[in-house]
């Protein structure tokens, strides 16, 4: 009788230590969750105060990280990390392509279902040439309407199912907020779903079709912003990305920068 009380004991004991620490976790992660939720304004934002230097941002980003949110590699290493959003396609996309396959750098193109329906032999391209193919929800929705993990989960599955029916292999798990609109759920949400979520510490006003800005300004202002562990967000529907990409690659080269991958994060 003593040794099944003994062991009684010891059960009851172990069992009330798991569930202090997971009692302990989840409060942790919960008020973790809870700090970035305060600290985010629901959008992206950088503040550039210094050339060469990486931007001033509204939220801590070790606690980003904690919910696999990332903007920045290491600080402290000249590695850089290209990536593009597209939406829609207008042409500029193979000139790039072409630039990339050049001077040998892999990037990251964040597609949505629209440029997936229309370009997948683009898709294909991108993914012989081994770039990432990362997701950027299915329809490009305001993420500041969604609040309910069904429809933001269905978001990313969508893109995932037309990527491989596309590709024929699984999307890997990087995902990019249209706009950079997000929410610590959100973050939390594609956490759980195995998602990497990528913001970006670089970028200038591209995105304009109709307002492109010269070869010059943009050469000037990529040059001047970029920082070790520079997470580039760039447009690929942009006619003066496409122009410049082999020339300031080259550029960043010979500022001593080295070229990796999102998975390398």
């Amino acid at each position: 009788m003593k040794r099944k009380n003994k062991r009684k004991i010891i059960f009851l004991s172990t069992l009330a230590l798991c569930i202090a620490l997971g009692f302990a976790f989840h409060t942790k992660e919960t008020k973790m969750i809870k700090k970035v939720e305060a600290m985010s304004q629901g959008s992206w934002g950088l503040s550039f105060q210094e050339a060469g230097k990486s931007p001033v941002i509204d939220v801590n980003k070790e606690e980003l990280e904690q919910l696999e949110g990332y903007y920045l590699g290491d600080e402290e290493n000249k590695k850089i990390y290209l990536t593009f959003d597209a939406g829609f396609e207008n042409g500029n996309t193979e000139k790039i392509l072409d630039a990339l396959k050049k001077e040998e750098v892999k990037a990251c193109f964040f597609l949505v279902g629209n440029y997936m329906e229309k370009e997948p032999e683009l898709v294909k391209r991108m993914v012989a040439e081994g770039h990432i193919v990362g997701n950027h929800t299915y329809h490009h929705k305001d993420m500041d309407s969604i609040n309910q993990k069904e429809e933001f989960l269905k978001e990313l599955t969508d893109l995932e199912a037309l990527y491989r029916q596309i590709a024929g292999k699984e999307m890997k798990k990087f995902y990019r907020p249209p706009q950079g609109k997000y929410s610590a759920d959100q973050l939390n949400w594609a956490k759980e779903s195995g998602y990497k979520t990528i913001f970006w510490s670089l970028a200038y006003v591209d995105w304009e079709v109709d307002k492109q800005p010269s070869k010059e300004e943009a050469i000037s202002k990529l040059c001047e912003r970029i920082h070790p562990g520079s997470i580039i967000l760039l447009h690929s529907t942009s006619s003066t990305n496409a122009e410049i990409m082999e020339e300031i690659i080259k550029e960043w080269k010979n500022m001593g920068y080295t070229f990796g991958t999102l998975e390398e994060l």
